[in-house]
């Protein structure tokens, strides 16, 4: 990791130690805990948009704000949103550390792909608890109105992943199932989340032996990410496990359009999203 990060981490050693990307979103380059590196580096697939080749390195990457998936015509017919939307490579403004280098705030100024413009303010917050919390706020700065779109890209490298790491959340068939789901080179799936009383829906991947045995629970809230897609890679030289909260299920814009799940922000307004995620020991039966 040669570009520039700012790294957060707990005076007191509880949760994670993240590396945040200013040149992008404020995303997440690196995560390590069990002594590994859980982001998957180089082992990637390169879709020709360099924005994104830079963005899924890293543990986590922000598609959207306004489109994520692969590119589909503007409404003008003028051009195409662009791979996973316009947010990838934008730089983070007026960044704050705060709270003993365990939280940080920045603003995301953002051009979107039809000429309106946007503004994500976002907040990231290791608590007392080892949870490491993101809450965003994505405001309308423009002056025309835009269907807003957002999915988190959490990417964990394969590498660390063996026969016993499995997946498990109420959204998923039978509750759960190995990693390596489907046949390699693997594939994309999108399931409606399960909320659970505190409205977040919740998914874990684990044990992971190469980061001592620890299981990584994510959390996400269902009001504004109602989707989980899941996306997995290995061939060669690529060997990653996406596990990405999102707002839309799986179909083209048109098709969501058409049945009315495509609600436009109109300048000024405002739209929230939370997710949180944290990593435990097998110790540790019931996670939060």
């Amino acid at each position: 990791m040669t570009e520039p990060v700012l790294f957060l981490e707990r005076p007191d050693g509880k949760g994670p130690r993240i590396a945040l990307d200013p040149a992008s979103v404020l995303d997440l380059r690196g995560v390590w805990a069990g002594g590994a590196n859980w982001a998957p580096g180089l082992e990637i697939v390169d879709d020709g948009d360099p924005r994104i080749w830079h963005s899924l390195q890293g543990f986590l990457f922000t598609a959207g704000p306004e489109h994520f998936r692969h590119p589909e015509p503007l409404p003008s017919g003028d051009g195409r949103y662009p791979l996973h939307g316009s947010l990838a490579g934008h730089p983070a403004r007026n960044i704050q550390l705060d709270q003993g280098l365990s939280a940080c705030s920045a603003d995301v100024p953002v051009s979107l792909a039809d000429g309106g413009r946007a503004t994500l303010y976002r907040r990231w917050e290791i608590g007392s608890d080892g949870m490491v919390c993101l809450s965003d706020r994505l405001v309308n700065t423009g002056d025309q109105a835009f269907a807003p779109m957002l999915l988190y890209h959490m990417n964990i490298g394969g590498r660390l992943l063996d026969r016993g790491t499995r997946l498990a959340g109420d959204m998923l068939d039978g509750g759960g199932f190995p990693w390596d789901f489907r046949d390699d080179p693997g594939g994309v799936f999108c399931v409606a989340a399960a909320a659970e009383a505190d409205g977040f829906a919740r998914i874990s991947l684990g044990p992971v032996s190469a980061a001592g045995g620890l299981t990584l629970e994510v959390a996400f809230d269902s009001a504004s990410l109602p989707y989980l897609q899941m996306w997995r890679c290995r061939r060669e030289g690529v060997n990653v496990l996406g596990i990405e909260p999102c707002s839309h299920r799986w179909e083209k814009r048109a098709v969501l359009e058409a049945a009315g799940e495509m609600p436009l922000l109109l300048p000024g307004q405002t739209r929230h999203y939370a997710l949180r995620f944290r990593f435990y020991p097998k110790t540790d039966r019931q996670p939060r």
